[in-house]
């Protein structure tokens, strides 16, 4: 049995201070090995970006990470603008046979018309559902998602998981993709999402949540952790 627990975690070279921050944390409070990916979309050989409405690099290719593994084993697949609090080991434990996916099934409308970059915020039927993905890469209705598959399949397609059907889907409790700014401050919260901007824009520098995600970052550059709110 593989010891290694797969983390696959989006990447945009436009905010690699994120996706480094969001490593850091993983590292830090693991008990486990682990093996993490870098979702970068250079990095494909057999894929290109054909969609035109993404906001980050990873929008779409983090439906092709059963196709990274070759549809053997699971996967998490984590968005590269979070921060994780707690043993990212307790997430890889919830793996359940029985779904292809398991995700949070975050049901609100947006605070924030606009979010980093100035890209458009719009509500939609299972918003920030593929923002974490518990991938259960060898189910038999995930070995659809190829490179070819996925470049012609349309955002709305992809994101509400439509080449699955509902009793595929398991759920994760919400504190494993906490929306800070759009939910209400949570001490419990172990995996942090700044989904309307990490704190390295300035505009989100002081945000809800966002000592979580500066402390990280300090520990990133300098080797120690504070405890002092920045």
């Amino acid at each position: 049995m593989n010891k290694f627990i797969n983390v696959v975690v989006g990447y945009d070279e436009r905010e690699a201070v994120a996706y480094h921050t969001c490593i850091e944390s993983i590292i830090s409070n693991s008990s486990n090995h682990i093996n993490i990916t870098p979702l970068c979309l250079k990095h494909f050989k057999k894929y290109r970006e054909n969609h035109t409405d993404g906001s980050n690099e990873f929008i779409y290719s983090r439906f092709l990470v059963p196709y990274l593994f070759n549809f053997k084993g699971w996967a998490i697949y984590i968005d590269g603008d979070m921060v994780c609090l707690d043993d990212i080991k307790k997430l890889w434990d919830l793996r359940d046979n029985k779904f292809a996916i398991q995700v949070v099934k975050h049901e609100y409308k947006t605070k924030m018309t606009k979010k980093y970059f100035g890209n458009k915020n719009e509500n939609y039927p299972r918003k920030n559902w593929s923002s974490v993905i518990l991938w259960n890469c060898e189910h038999e209705d995930n070995k659809c998602l190829t490179p070819e598959f996925v470049s012609k399949k349309s955002g709305a397609f992809l994101h509400r998981f439509n080449w699955l059907n509902d009793d595929q889907i398991g759920e994760i409790d919400k504190t494993w993709n906490w929306l800070a700014i759009e939910y209400d401050d949570n001490p419990k919260a172990k995996l942090i999402h700044y989904t309307l901007g990490t704190p390295c824009f300035d505009k989100f520098y002081d945000t809800s949540m966002s000592y979580h995600w500066k402390r990280f970052f300090k520990k990133m550059l300098t080797g120690i952790e504070t405890k002092i709110k920045l």
